[in-house]
């Protein structure tokens, strides 16, 4: 709804902004429900990504504040902390009512979210104070320059989230990481996706390397186990460790998912 990319297709920008208490408040009201019915962890998952300055100058360190401000802790300081950042930079007021703080913030058992890539930002003038841009030298998923793919980032992430929450933050559980890359609709033998193990072992190395700074990490989910139909992208984006032809529903294992299948097997022997 902020850019008008989505489903219903309308154009708010910061005026999308209030949906995310609505969001949260529903997650505070759900939660407790869930529990009363015998669910043993009940928490939400959200969608993060590292967000870093074009350069050091002013004016685009301050736009990576502002894009971090509503993409990250715009719903992790409410969750963790009760509270929620600064937005009269938006010139935005959320429609807070008596007692939702409080069940937005009552303590989860977990804390998921999404990670596939870091978002580089500087400033621009206009009624959007920064402009989303290319990460430079960095390779890219399928979904091209704006999917950069630089493991260290998500490292840098969970570490910056375990120093800024402290004890507020549960255990993290990293509910969605992959990565897409061209493929043809149809294959009958098995697609060597060397890009996608590359991806895979950098980032699973990442959380390898926050686990031994101190980061509490209690679960690791690639996304995802089949090719799927990728929102406003439909069949084009392909991030399954196995192969499906849209067509005829034939699934067919990729390199990756061998590699992962091992892995694992690895792992617990």
């Amino acid at each position: 709804m902020r850019w008008g990319s989505w489903h219903p297709g309308r154009n708010l920008l910061f005026d999308s902004l209030p949906t995310v208490h609505h969001q949260l408040l529903a997650h505070g009201i759900a939660a407790p429900i869930l529990r009363g019915h015998g669910a043993v962890q009940a928490a939400p998952t959200l969608n993060h990504s590292l967000v870093l300055p074009a350069s050091r100058a002013a004016d685009d360190l301050a736009a990576a504040g502002l894009l971090d401000g509503i993409l990250n802790r715009l719903f992790a300081d409410p969750l963790l902390l009760g509270t929620y950042p600064d937005l009269s930079a938006f010139g935005v007021e959320l429609p807070v009512a008596d007692g939702d703080m409080e069940l937005i913030s009552a303590p989860n058992e977990v804390y998921g979210f999404n990670y596939y890539n870091p978002t580089t930002v500087r400033a621009c003038a206009g009624p959007i104070p920064f402009e989303m841009v290319p990460t430079p030298g960095a390779p890219v998923t399928g979904f091209g320059p704006m999917w950069p793919i630089l493991p260290d980032t998500m490292r840098d992430f969970l570490i910056d989230m375990d120093r800024r929450y402290e004890s507020a933050l549960p255990p993290i559980i990293i509910t969605e990481n992959g990565a897409s890359f061209p493929e043809p609709g149809t294959t009958e033998t098995e697609i060597s996706d060397a890009e996608r193990i590359d991806y895979l072992r950098g980032h699973l190395g990442a959380v390898i390397d926050a686990k031994a700074a101190g980061v509490r990490i209690d679960g690791y989910t690639v996304w995802s186990l089949l090719d799927n139909f990728e929102w406003a992208d439909g069949w084009s984006q392909r991030f399954g460790l196995v192969h499906v032809d849209m067509h005829t529903g034939t699934r067919t294992p990729k390199a990756s998912y061998r590699w992962y299948r091992d892995l694992i097997s690895a792992a617990r022997s």
